[in-house]
């Protein structure tokens, strides 16, 4: 037994799968005798051994230091994590959308609200937008379309990120159209969007991404799709 004992007594630290509050902190190869380690979460260390530049440490001084216990079957050693205390709050996904994506996605749908009146308002009262102005905005947009699919962490937000990808998709197709019709002159009625689908598609989406903000609750909607035409 004891031959056994102190074959598996000195662990590469670097070989062991310590998760969640047992990470170990070891220091480099190239650390100096007298180094220790130290376990997160955990007080106390205990010593490290540099053999051949690579970091050891006593097993069952480390099975001491983070309140385990180990198991000897044959040629085998299980370590035993110690069971988180009493009253400890179990970690659950977070439900709903995160505050980040929430962030994001108002920003992002505040830039296509700017840009969806600016288009509408000059079909209505007839004067041309400026394209360079069109182009920002839209760059805008997509920036804080991409924060939002970035800070995208729950459920909820990720099945979001379409949703508000085709909005913007839909509101690039609108303002292209109506850009196109200027450029080449095209007379536009001033009652154009009044009735136009893809304008109300826009406008309804919109409404129902700040009920699902309200709710803190995903809900898919045809509206939020990205327009064929």
């Amino acid at each position: 037994m004891s031959a056994r004992v102190a074959a598996i007594t000195m662990v590469l630290v670097a070989s062991m799968a310590i998760s969640g509050d047992c990470l170990a902190q070891a220091t480099p190869p190239d650390s100096q005798p007298g180094s220790t380690l130290a376990v997160t979460g955990h007080t106390g260390t205990t010593p490290l051994v540099e053999m051949n530049g690579r970091s050891y440490v006593d097993l069952e001084a480390l099975t001491r230091l983070i309140e385990g216990s180990l198991a000897y079957k044959q040629n085998e050693v299980t370590l035993t994590l110690p069971a988180a205390p009493e009253g400890a709050p179990a970690t659950e996904a977070q439900e709903g959308f995160s505050k980040p994506f929430v962030k994001a996605g108002i920003e992002l749908m505040t830039e296509i609200r700017e840009w969806r009146v600016a288009i509408v308002d000059s079909v209505q009262h007839n004067y041309p937008i400026s394209a360079d102005w069109v182009s920002t905005q839209r760059r805008v947009a997509d920036k804080n379309l991409m924060l939002a699919t970035t800070a995208a962490s729950t459920e909820d937000d990720h099945s979001a990120v379409p949703l508000l990808t085709a909005e913007f998709n839909n509101m690039q197709k609108l303002s292209d159209r109506i850009l196109g019709m200027r450029r080449r002159a095209t007379y536009i009625d001033r009652r154009a969007l009044e009735n136009d689908p893809l304008d109300q598609q826009i406008l309804t989406c919109a409404q129902s991404m700040a009920a699902m903000v309200a709710d803190n609750a995903f809900k898919d909607d045809a509206h939020c799709r990205e327009a064929q035409n």
